[in-house]
């Protein structure tokens, strides 16, 4: 039985259990762009931090925006730089940005801290046929078009790939956990909004929808394609 969310439950599944999840969408990034010493990258709703620690490793220069509190307290255990709000426009603006499905909003009040020719990576989900992330109580993966959205910021096209991200948990109980971290789903007690479903009905939906990704072992294998498109700051 999934314990009933908490915002600091919910955000230690993220950083325990479904952050890494997302590891070779960053990889395959930071080996495009060539990230290491002197870049200086910026990452909007970083969660726990993962993408920073994974730059850093590399001797970038990495700050995190993040505005949940008990995402950002966990960031900041990891000794790593992260604030509530896209920074003011400094003298030292940052080479990368890196979002994943960022509203509009953020995403403009991103821009200003990039520089000119400054590269800004846009993720999501693929193709709807290549995701197994199940669709559930109305929520799950939806395919945003990440070429308009790089196209009404007024960013320059320069590139898109593909990454296979499958989602593998070692048992049902931490796939649900894993899944509900996401805030895909309209759920009480995740930070996904006043519209939410009972916690219980919502872990009874997802063990149902991930059953046939079961293995023989117990564990729990989601095959996905994610998406990015890289664009310049003109």
């Amino acid at each position: 039985m999934t314990p009933t969310p908490t915002a600091t439950l919910v955000a230690r599944d993220w950083a325990e259990i479904q952050e890494r999840m997302l590891v070779p969408l960053y990889e395959a990034v930071y080996d495009r762009l060539e990230v290491g010493p002197g870049t200086r990258l910026l990452c909007l709703d970083c969660g726990a931090g993962l993408a920073l620690l994974l730059a850093s490793g590399r001797g970038a220069a990495a700050t995190g925006v993040e505005a949940d509190p008990a995402r950002r307290a966990l960031a900041r255990e990891r000794l790593l730089e992260v604030v509530g709000a896209p920074p003011v426009p400094a003298a030292r603006p940052y080479d990368v940005l890196l979002a994943f499905e960022p509203s509009p909003g953020a995403l403009a009040a991103a821009l200003p801290s990039v520089r000119r020719g400054g590269a800004v990576v846009l993720a999501g989900w693929g193709p709807a046929e290549r995701c197994t992330v199940p669709a559930v109580l109305g929520g799950g993966p939806v395919v945003r078009d990440l070429d308009a959205v790089a196209e009404d910021a007024g960013l320059v096209p320069d590139g898109s790939g593909r990454v296979f991200c499958p989602f593998g948990y070692a048992d049902a109980d931490s796939a649900v956990r894993g899944l509900l971290s996401t805030g895909l789903y309209p759920v009480a007690g995740t930070g996904s909004g006043p519209c939410a479903a009972d916690p219980a009905l919502a872990e009874k939906e997802l063990a149902e929808a991930i059953h046939p990704y079961e293995r023989a072992d117990g564990a729990v294998w989601l095959p996905n394609i994610l998406r990015y498109v890289i664009a310049r700051v003109a």
